[in-house]
């Protein structure tokens, strides 16, 4: 299937590992040209290096927490890829055990999202464009010991992103939500527990339907169609991928 992506141009946040590498990697292998932002200069660096075969991208190192840095990031990004299409939400700063660290959640999770979209939201109308939030399914339903500040602030992402579906949809951009179940990246999250945990980590295997946890392209794959014109018509959406994982019946 033609996905029509061919030129367009997208900024995805916290892209050099995981899901938002993925699908940096996914938008362009279907000729998408791309932004990339992280914390670590270096792993910027070196995602771009191992990238640039498949296309055009570019990127910065950005702390998310500081509204300003993010700020900058998507206007220099914004004018050096001449335009822009697709704005991908990915960056979080996981869960917080303290009260200080809730703050910077607020800020990275939440906060960096508002910022981004008011620097950008202008250009992303110009021909029709897309905002779409990485969300989780632990945001609607309760999950593990400690998933506190992750859930609430990818709750209120989803719930702000979807409610923009009515206000910038007038302008001509679409607001989606992509929420994963549990994904498995290598040197990740669920690696870890894995390693550290290996009960429960058979256990929530094992209560996926299909027996097997998804991966990061299983993500990448709906961004990548929700990014084209095949999905021009769908706005205000939060499509679970979780492979069934989740117990809830939605409406």
């Amino acid at each position: 299937m033609e996905l029509g992506l061919a030129g367009k141009k997208a900024l995805v946040t916290g892209s050099t590992k995981g899901i938002g590498r993925a699908i940096v990697e996914s938008l362009l292998e279907e000729g998408a040209e791309v932004a990339i932002c992280a914390r670590s200069a270096e792993d910027v660096e070196q995602a771009i290096a191992d990238l640039s075969e498949k296309g055009k991208v570019i990127g910065s190192a950005v702390d998310a927490g500081d509204s300003a840095s993010l700020a900058a990031w998507v206007k220099s990004s914004i004018e050096e890829l001449g335009g822009i299409d697709v704005y991908v939400h990915n960056t979080s700063a996981k869960g917080a055990k303290s009260l200080d660290a809730w703050e910077n959640n607020f800020n990275v999770d939440l906060m960096s999202l508002l910022h981004a979209v008011e620097v950008a939201k202008e250009q992303l109308s110009d021909g029709g464009g897309l905002l779409l939030s990485i969300g989780t399914t632990a945001a609607a339903e309760h999950f593990g010991p400690g998933s506190g500040s992750y859930s609430a602030f990818k709750a209120a992402v989803t719930n702000w992103t979807l409610g923009q579906a009515q206000v910038l949809g007038k302008i001509g951009i679409r607001s989606n939500v992509v929420s994963p179940g549990p994904i498995f990246v290598d040197g990740g999250d669920w690696d870890a527990i894995k390693e550290r945990m290996p009960e429960f980590y058979e256990a929530t295997e094992a209560a996926h339907p299909g027996g097997v946890m998804g991966v990061v392209s299983d993500v990448a794959n709906v961004v990548t169609f929700l990014a084209s014109d095949r999905a021009s018509h769908i706005n205000g959406v939060n499509i679970t991928v979780d492979g069934g994982f989740s117990k809830r019946v939605d409406y």
